[in-house]
């Protein structure tokens, strides 16, 4: 593993050195980047931010103040996470096992979130692995993802469900007959049950 030279990593961060950073990625103070994670090119990982072990985190991606990526998460390009969002990896969670011992990495099975390109989590929002957020997709602040997000989806809620659509641009989509714009770009967009298609 490697760590550009134009990778710019503040002191007080815990970057292990078996990690990969790309280059132009900016790791704030106290964040803090396992062993064999991998962060792609013109990222920013807030301060407080955790990145467990060999979690996979594309180019282009915000994880912000105190952000938890949970291994083995794995992160499309251009990835927003809000502060203090949490993407899980167990499925059912116990610190001991059933005669009393405390839990091993032997005793249980890590499964991860992934999130497609140029998804969204909104501030403090939990995704409960081992869900896909579709790319483009927006969770809102404080939703609990429990099953999958299609693409371009608005969800909302505890637990999530889908309000809407969002573009590219994050903009509540508005429909227009049988097809759906995007307010800001102009993109139309066609719905097909839970599908929503650029045209």
């Amino acid at each position: 593993m490697s760590i550009a030279e134009s990778a710019d990593i503040q002191p007080t961060a815990d970057v292990d050195g078996r990690a990969d950073i790309g280059a132009n990625t900016r790791v704030w103070h106290l964040a803090q980047i396992r062993e064999g994670a991998r962060v792609g090119s013109d990222c920013n990982i807030g301060r407080g931010a955790y990145v467990g072990p060999d979690v996979v985190i594309g180019d282009n991606c915000k994880l912000q103040n105190y952000a938890l990526v949970y291994e083995p998460a794995r992160l499309g390009d251009g990835v927003f996470i809000g502060p203090a969002a949490v993407l899980t990896n167990d499925e059912f969670p116990r610190a001991i096992t059933p005669d009393g011992a405390l839990k091993s990495a032997d005793d249980w099975h890590a499964v991860g979130v992934t999130i497609g390109q140029g998804a969204s989590i909104g501030a403090r929002a939990v995704c409960i692995a081992p869900v896909t957020v579709g790319a483009w997709a927006l969770v809102a602040a404080g939703a609990v993802v429990t099953k999958d997000v299609p693409a371009h989806a608005l969800v909302v809620g505890v637990p999530a469900r889908r309000i809407g659509w969002v573009g590219r641009a994050g903009r509540p989509l508005t429909q227009e007959g049988r097809r759906w714009v995007c307010p800001e770009t102009g993109e139309r967009y066609r719905e097909d049950g839970e599908t929503l298609t650029l045209v």
